[in-house]
């Protein structure tokens, strides 16, 4: 017999805070026809999944539909934000009872609260996918009701009609978006997403995007970057629906000329499209492999090449240099050999580019060592395996950089010029 795990939330409403304090919020949450926002924004955090730093916070993103007849929920977030975001929904709603729960992703930042919502809401029908209702049952327990759609599948609720596109693997087996028929929203999941929080408002016409366009090549580098295939499978299904908004789980609420746009984006990242460029990724110890770097990049410059991003990798954290592996053409990684093996910080950096399939790039690699070299063979056994066009033969010094060494750098360096040069 399957164990089902008890409900952990054992609450009443005079024991929480359905209260009129909640009813009392006054806040514009209204996007448009009757679409609320109903998100909340996480500045504490300071590790994505534990592993991603979060310099601007991150939004978990979530969306109420008020029909004449039914109010559907899009997603609900975080649990540790379960207190806001009730507030929200109740400002808006007042007692009104929720109708549907649309699950488009199932990780904890967007569902965390099911159990909870669960609780206040018992009679809501969970809309999702074969997928999600195993990992609702999975993460939460046994639950109500549930409407199981498809790809193609239509939802009308009066006057929004909801239509549902299967986008598995945009990151999770069970994602998948839904288009409102009468406002042409897409409520898109993780896809189209970015790091950072909403500051006093969340449509992008209403905030300071200085920092949404880095964040969302970060976050699809970290996060979605494997899937470029997938990608490109959701975006062809998209191919002819007017969108008017994206209705994504992080960042901003996307309209206008930056629909196309953001959408234009996310074509060239799956597709591993990129600008000229170079980025040089090396570890250190004693700073003899930097100066190995320095030269390399002095050389590039010379010969026209901009931009060239150099990052240490035992100082940066890895999401802002595979968001620039993602942006540029030019891949250049170095490092000392450490007790017979590859720097270890690299060696990190490198599983990451591994796991994520980078393609379409001219790849160079260098290395040092004092005694017995290690990093320059490893990295070169480990290039088998990458899809990237290697680019001169790989430089290895033993203990200081001398004329030879130098001259070896800028050999490898002028021949990734050449080549992006003739981009």
């Amino acid at each position: 017999m399957r164990h089902i795990k008890e409900n952990p939330f054992d609450l009443n409403e005079e024991s929480l805070f359905l209260s009129q304090n909640i009813l009392g919020m006054k806040q514009n949450l209204s996007i448009q026809n009757n679409i609320y926002y109903v998100g909340v924004n996480d500045r504490r955090k300071p590790l994505f999944e534990n592993m991603w730093t979060l310099p601007y916070g991150v939004s978990y993103n979530s969306y109420l539909i008020v029909d004449d007849d039914t109010v559907t929920l899009v997603d609900t977030v975080d649990v540790a934000f379960f207190e806001e975001f009730m507030k929200k929904i109740h400002s808006i709603i007042g007692d009104r009872k929720i109708d549907y729960l649309i699950i488009n992703h199932m990780e904890p930042d967007h569902s965390g609260s099911f159990g909870l919502f669960h609780h206040f809401y018992p009679d809501i029908v969970v809309v999702g996918n074969k997928l999600t209702f195993g990992m609702v049952e999975g993460y939460y327990g046994t639950f109500g009701k549930r409407h199981l759609v498809t790809d193609g599948d239509i939802l009308d609720l009066g006057h929004h009609k909801l239509h549902f596109v299967m986008t598995p693997m945009i990151h999770w087996p069970e994602t998948m978006m839904t288009y409102d028929e009468n406002s042409g929203m897409l409520f898109s999941g993780d896809a189209f997403g970015a790091f950072g929080a909403l500051n006093g408002g969340f449509v992008d016409s209403h905030i300071d995007l200085s920092y949404f366009d880095d964040e969302m090549t970060r976050y699809y580098a970290a996060i979605v970057g494997k899937y470029g295939s997938p990608v490109q499978r959701a975006l062809e299904k998209l191919r002819n629906v007017d969108i008017k908004m994206i209705c994504s789980t992080h960042g901003p609420v996307w309209s206008g000329e930056n629909v196309s746009r953001i959408v234009g984006k996310y074509d060239r990242m799956s597709r591993y499209d990129t600008d000229k460029g170079v980025v040089i990724a090396y570890a250190t110890m004693y700073g003899h492999t930097e100066e190995m770097a320095e030269a390399i990049a002095a050389e590039l410059v010379a010969k026209g090449v901009n931009p060239v991003k150099m990052y240490d990798v035992t100082r940066t954290d890895s999401s802002y240099i595979l968001r620039d592996i993602f942006k540029y053409k030019g891949l250049i990684l170095g490092c000392p050999t450490y007790c017979g093996q590859i720097y270890p910080d690299m060696e990190a950096l490198m599983e990451k580019i591994s796991v994520r399939e980078i393609k379409n790039h001219y790849l160079g690699f260098f290395g040092s060592f004092t005694w017995a070299g290690a990093a320059v063979r490893r990295i070169s056994k480990w290039t088998e395996g990458v899809k990237m066009e290697l680019i001169g033969p790989p430089v290895e010094m033993k203990q200081a950089m001398d004329d030879k060494d130098e001259e070896k750098a800028m050999l490898l360096a002028d021949e990734m010029s050449d080549h992006l040069n003739s981009i």
